[in-house]
């Protein structure tokens, strides 16, 4: 393709979480199997500046690119749909555009001039759209919240400016609406996309695509009702149906003549869109003839949209080894020593996630002790590795107070503590942290690099001495307990290149038992597993298969 980009803006109305993320990805993957090279952003609309410091009951996962930005879940999508790569300029929130303005009005650069919504910060926002295009045959930009919203105004309007500044040819805009069945009445109702639609033309935007969710594939009287009163072609009136498996996206789309309408708007010659990939993924998933029971411990068990990518990690090892992962979510607040067995009786697997503060952290302690007890596959991710590091302590090393600092700063062995002092080698400078710093991006976030030990199970995975992964953590193992815990049977298996970090643990008389640091499923798609979700799944298929 020629080197100006082309632009297409994903908005959503009618209501929240109807799926403009997946939209988005399931976009980037069909065009990408064109040959176009695509990037993503994500626009919200809150005030944070990121997503870091936000509970996961209110906003999901934070993913983590390899920058070290914390972002929206959504990016998660992007990766593990496409080869795109996210970071600083694939994310941007009111906060982040605020913030940028106000640091420039305080520093000058708008001579004295009274700062307004139009034209400064309509002006950043398509300053960001311009940076996140570099590269890139397509920008998909998903615009946060739903048409009608206050806070999106700025977005939307920057975006109704952003096609005037480059040109009508080189923008598309997606909406993304509702087509409900109302089974009362036994038919598809259209007035909520009108609505929808009409909302978004009373702010200068003329929706190119219309992508109708609804449980049912739209029957051609349907489209040509919305066609006619939302004024778009027939042809334009795309079923977004509800799906088994959010893999299937790209190839429903693609049935309804999505990425033919998107190339024949935006003028982009591409070869024939090679799927197959795609549809044998699919056809897998709706065969499989082996499953294993994955028991997740953890305290946001209630919105799975906190692990959103761990749970399709989980389901991409299943893929690697051809069998269904059905995932259990286990409250860590209701397990103690009495129940820890009944509860966790069915698992093939336990895997303790990530996570932050106290609360159920004993729980977790339970749940490590029965599966290294019991000899059933361990994964502990993050948090997860540093409450196996605790429950070992205490358990086998006999250090029967062994904590965190993060939840005990009285514990007399803080065998995970806060790290006040270490070489960053990703920056190549000294990082100093303290109980008083700031909460928001102070944390060891994005990728690092990791040395692995021969003949180890991260070994075996991996099949390489040097590893790269992303972080997000505070606390960190302590090594003044390192030969202690090593000569009770602590394997450790991954340590940073300056070997001041202990990355990954494991232990050396169960068959498969592993805690890392850093956050694996980041960096896991559907048709490139992580290496240590297909071991883990692998594992817990041998577990189930010697107990049956």
């Amino acid at each position: 393709m020629g080197t100006s980009p082309k632009y297409i803006f994903v908005t959503g109305g009618v209501l929240s979480s109807l799926g403009k993320g997946l939209a988005s990805a399931s976009i980037g993957a069909l065009l990408e199997s064109r040959g176009l090279t695509v990037t993503f952003q994500k626009y919200d609309p809150y005030i944070n500046v990121d997503p870091g410091t936000m509970n996961p009951f209110q906003h999901g996962e934070v993913f983590v690119t390899d920058d070290g930005t914390e972002t929206d879940l959504d990016l998660g999508h992007y990766e593990r749909f496409t080869s795109a790569r996210m970071g600083k300029n694939n994310n941007f929130t009111t906060g982040k555009i605020y913030y940028s303005v106000i640091t420039k009005e305080r520093r000058g650069d708008y001579l004295g001039g009274t700062v307004q919504v139009i034209p400064h910060i309509t002006d950043e926002i398509k300053n960001c759209i311009r940076l996140g295009a570099r590269d890139a045959d397509v920008l998909i930009a998903e615009i946060g919240g739903t048409v009608g919203d206050i806070e999106s105004l700025p977005f939307l309007e920057a975006i109704r400016q952003f096609k005037a500044d480059v040109g009508k040819e080189n923008v598309l805009y997606v909406h993304l609406t509702l087509v409900p069945y109302m089974g009362t009445a036994g038919e598809l109702k259209t007035k909520p996309t009108q609505h929808s639609v009409k909302e978004l033309r009373s702010i200068g935007i003329h929706a190119d695509i219309l992508l109708c969710r609804t449980n049912r594939y739209l029957p051609k009287e349907i489209k040509a009702k919305i066609a006619l009163f939302c004024n778009v072609s027939e042809d334009a009136v795309i079923t977004a149906k509800d799906v088994d498996c959010i893999y299937e996206v790209p190839l429903v789309f693609h049935k309804e003549g999505l990425d033919n309408k998107i190339v024949e708007l935006l003028h982009i010659w591409t070869r024939a869109p090679r799927l197959e990939a795609w549809q044998d993924l699919v056809d897998r998933i709706h065969h499989f003839k082996r499953s294993v029971t994955i028991a997740i411990v953890g305290k946001y068990v209630d919105l799975t949209e906190s692990y959103k990518s761990l749970n399709e990690a989980l389901h991409h090892g299943g893929f690697a080894n051809d069998c269904k992962v059905e995932l259990r979510f286990i409250d860590s607040e209701t397990i103690t020593e009495e129940n820890c067995a009944s509860l966790l009786a069915n698992a093939d697997g336990i895997l303790v996630p990530g996570g932050f503060g106290p609360r159920g952290v004993e729980g977790k302690i339970q749940a490590v002790r029965f599966a290294r007890t019991q000899k059933i596959p361990y994964f502990g991710i993050c948090l997860g590795m540093q409450i196996a590091v605790i429950e070992f302590a205490r358990n086998v090393v006999g250090l029967k107070h062994a904590h965190s600092h993060e939840f005990d700063e009285n514990t007399p062995d803080p065998v995970i503590y806060l790290m006040l002092e270490w070489f960053d080698e990703r920056t190549q400078t000294i990082q100093k942290r303290d109980a008083n710093s700031q909460k928001g991006a102070t944390m060891r976030l994005g990728a690092y690099d990791c040395r692995i030990a021969e003949g180890t199970l991260a070994w075996k995975a991996y099949g390489r001495e040097v590893i790269s992964e992303r972080h997000r953590h505070r606390y960190e193992f302590n090594a003044s307990y390192r030969s202690a815990m090593e000569e009770k049977g602590l394997v450790i298996s991954g340590i940073s290149p300056s070997g001041e970090l202990v990355e990954i643990v494991e232990l050396s008389d169960h068959p498969w038992f592993l805690g890392c640091q850093f956050h694996p499923e980041f960096k896991s798609k559907p048709m490139d597993p992580h290496p240590l979700f297909r071991d883990f799944i692998r594992a817990a298929l041998t577990y189930r298969e010697g107990r049956s």
